[in-house]
Formats: C-alpha cells, sequence, structure tokens
C-alpha cells in the first residue's frame, strides 16, 4: 500500500504541511481522513502524523524564527509557548478522563460550531485593537489540547485564533502555534512509542515527514511576505471553513 502511494502521500503531506505552517492549522485536521479514504488504518496513521508533525513543528517555529515572522525570545512569545505547553498536559489528561463518557457525535459537534465561532470573530474584529489576556490563553490553550487528545484534530484553529482574538498578531501566531502543536505532538508520539501498541509504521512516519518538512521554508517565506490584516483575514476564513467541513461531515 505505501509503495503503492509513497508519492502521492508525500505530496499530500507537502500541501497540507504547507497550509499548516502558513496558516497555523489544517495538517493533523485534514490528513488523518485524507489518509484514511486511501485506505491506511487508523491506529496506523495517528501515531504517524504525530510523529511526523513533531518533527515538521518544531522545524517550522525555527523557520519563522529564522525570518523573522517571530521571536521565541522575547519574554511574551516565550512565556506564551511555556502556557501552551503546559496547558496541553491539563487538556490531555483531561481528555483521557472525559473521552469514555462523550459521544463521537456531541465532540464533533462541539469542535465544529467552537471553530466556527472562533473564526467569525477573527473575522469581525479583525480590525480592532484587543489587549493581551492571560487568562484566554490559559482557557484556550487547555480547549485546544483537550481537542488534541480526544479527537486528534481541533488544536491549530482554536489556538491560533485564539492568540489572534487575545491580541497576538497573526505572523507571531503562526509561529507560536507551530511550536506549542510540536510540543503537544512530542507527549503525544511519546506515548506511543513508549507503549508499542500499536507498533509504529515508522515507513509512513518518515515519508509524512520528508513531505511536510520540505514545505516548511516556503510556507516560512510565505507568511514573511504577506501583511498582518491579510494574514488575519486568510486565518478567520480558513478557520471557518474548517469548522464548517468539520459540521457538514458529522450531518452528511
Amino acid at each position: 500500500m505505501l509503495l503503492e502511494f509513497g508519492i502521492v502521500i508525500l505530496v499530500i503531506a507537502f500541501i497540507l504541511e504547507y497550509f499548516d505552517a502558513t496558516l497555523g492549522m489544517g495538517y493533523g485536521t485534514a490528513l488523518t481522513p485524507v489518509l484514511l479514504i486511501i485506505g491506511l488504518e487508523p491506529l496506523q496513521i495517528v501515531p504517524a502524523v504525530l510523529i511526523s508533525a513533531v518533527v515538521a513543528g518544531l522545524f517550522a517555529s525555527l523557520a519563522h524564527q529564522k525570518v523573522g515572522n517571530v521571536n521565541f525570545r522575547k519574554p511574551r512569545t516565550h512565556k506564551i509557548v511555556m502556557m501552551l505547553a503546559v496547558c496541553s498536559i491539563i487538556g490531555a489528561v483531561a481528555a483521557v478522563v472525559i473521552a469514555v463518557n462523550i459521544s463521537t457525535f456531541y465532540l464533533t459537534l462541539y469542535i465544529g460550531v467552537l471553530v466556527t465561532v472562533m473564526g467569525l470573530l477573527i473575522l469581525w474584529k479583525r480590525k480592532a485593537k484587543t489587549s493581551f489576556s492571560k487568562g484566554k490563553m490559559l482557557i484556550l490553550g487547555i480547549v485546544a489540547a483537550f481537542n488534541k487528545g480526544i479527537s486528534g484534530g481541533g488544536y491549530g484553529p482554536l489556538v491560533t485564533s485564539g492568540q489572534i482574538l487575545s491580541g497576538v498578531d497573526g505572523k507571531h501566531a503562526i509561529g507560536i502555534t507551530t511550536l506549542a502543536e510540536g510540543l503537544t505532538c512530542i507527549v503525544a508520539a511519546a506515548l506511543f512509542i513508549f507503549m508499542e501498541t500499536p507498533v509504529i509504521d515508522w515507513e509512513l512516519a518518515g515519508i509524512l515527514t520528508l513531505g511536510a518538512a520540505f514545505s516548511v521554508p516556503f510556507s516560512a517565506l510565505t507568511v514573511k511576505k504577506i501583511k498582518i490584516e491579510g494574514m488575519t483575514t486568510l486565518i478567520g476564513g480558513a478557520t471557518v471553513l474548517l469548522g464548517l467541513v468539520t459540521l457538514i461531515e458529522l450531518f452528511i
């Protein structure tokens, strides 16, 4: 299967990570269903996607730093990343505890509505000046990590849009999200590796990682050239689209 679709999977990973590292969302959310359609098994896909997201996320954050989209040496930026990292642990633990008691339908409905509303808020307030709120970021970080832990998606759209609504400009929000999500995926990927159930498909992980990593320099340069206002509009539109697609797939 991988020999037959290897090049196709690599190209898909390249395209989806390009959009993810450019808009701060979309890689895992879109890649998993695409690989399912190709015919791969869920437990074959998820660990491989997480492993590739670790490499791509960390690589993308370095690329954004290098071209000047974000500066992780700034105390405020560093503080946001650390807050999101701590929130990832809290959210993931909560997800494990609650997962067995929530139906997939209502969980998906919740994520779809939440992401759609946040996208609309970004478009509505994209020209407004908003002050940074630590409380907002803590709540959004925990909710985003909860989404990631319980469903495998919903992290990037929420964290990127949440930062913008908390007063962080679009380019910084994207750079911070790539690093924070990479750190979150380290924990999840490590659990799969140490559990050894399922056995990790390292061939698939390698193909995904290669495709995703190659896209990073292009996305970093794209973000650098786009104006902040235009970036905010793109993020808002992409967030609404992902939310609506989630809801449409739920009811089809």
